[in-house]
């Protein structure tokens, strides 16, 4: 049983005939017929009956029909109510983002959204995850930051859409009295053969150690793996090994016993990106949130 058979039914009711049916619902008789036979055939008792040249509904049609009429309007109601959804600008907003991201852009988004009312209604979250796990996010929130590395493989393109906030590199960091400190910039065999902080398998940082370690020829000394960027700041600043912070989104981090350095000849640039689920974008809230997000974090890397 179909909602558009029972418009039918209800039509065939109401106009008293097949091809008054057709007109009004501008379609052919031939198709009308089909689709009340069809519908016939989910019940035993007959929902029509010949009535010399005419077809009309049965008592059992009658009521049919009229149940019909309530589904009909239940549907139409349920639509409207998805459409007040869809374009509501202060609608409710689900949000997760990687630690880093979250320190650097959640703050700036709350202010950012409470300056252009009506403001959706955000619940942020945080979730640092390996790479290769945000797009299964999107089934949880209706916004995921996520960050990719350009050597990578895309993100899935069947039911995930995704929108790049920027591409930020990741630069050397060092501490202030570190012997490569003075330098502008560095190279794989600069840093190569020195003690690291990086981060756990399956995180940018690690991805590109181990880029740094082929093309310099030269396995990587590993000491600590470490997430959290205040952590790798603070390791680093005392000498004992060297890191990699994002350029953008560790701005938060202490930096005056540490020295940053961007790195030649291996590409340290990560994607910052949303993800999302193709339905979560019809909604006015989510655009919103995304534009926002978009001015925050042209303001945050210019």
């Amino acid at each position: 049983m179909e909602l558009h058979q029972l418009q039918i039914l209800r039509e065939l009711g109401a106009l008293g005939s097949v091809t008054a049916v057709a007109e009004a619902l501008r379609v052919t008789p031939s198709a009308v017929s089909q689709q009340l036979a069809a519908l016939q055939r989910g019940f035993r008792t007959p929902l029509t009956r010949k009535q010399g040249r005419t077809l009309v509904l049965t008592a059992a049609g009658e009521v049919l029909a009229a149940s019909g009429a309530e589904a009909i309007d239940a549907m139409a109601a349920a639509r409207n109510a998805l459409d007040a959804f869809e374009h509501d600008a202060a609608g409710p907003v689900t949000l997760s983002g990687f630690h880093s991201v979250g320190q650097a852009l959640f703050g700036a988004l709350v202010r950012e959204l409470a300056a252009t009312p009506p403001a959706p209604t955000v619940h942020l979250t945080d979730e640092d995850v390996a790479q290769s796990d945000f797009p299964a996010l999107t089934a949880r929130y209706d916004l995921v930051l996520a960050h990719r590395m350009d050597h990578s493989a895309p993100w899935p393109s069947s039911g995930i859409r995704s929108l790049t906030l920027v591409r930020e590199p990741l630069d050397v960091a060092v501490a202030a009295s570190h012997p490569l400190a003075s330098r502008r910039s560095l190279s794989p065999a600069d840093v190569a053969g020195e003690r690291w902080v990086t981060s756990r398998i399956g995180y940018s940082p690690d991805d590109v150690l181990r880029a740094i370690a082929a093309v310099a020829n030269q396995p990587a000394q590993v000491q600590h793996r470490i997430n959290d960027y205040g952590a790798v700041a603070a390791v680093v600043a005392t000498g004992d090994a060297i890191g990699m912070l994002p350029r953008y989104t560790s701005r938060s981090v202490d930096d005056r016993d540490i020295v940053r350095l961007p790195l030649r000849g291996v590409n340290t640039l990560r994607a910052i990106d949303v993800l999302a689920r193709p339905e979560h974008l019809r909604r006015r809230s989510v655009r919103q949130v995304i534009e926002s997000l978009q001015r925050v974090m042209a303001r945050l890397s210019s």
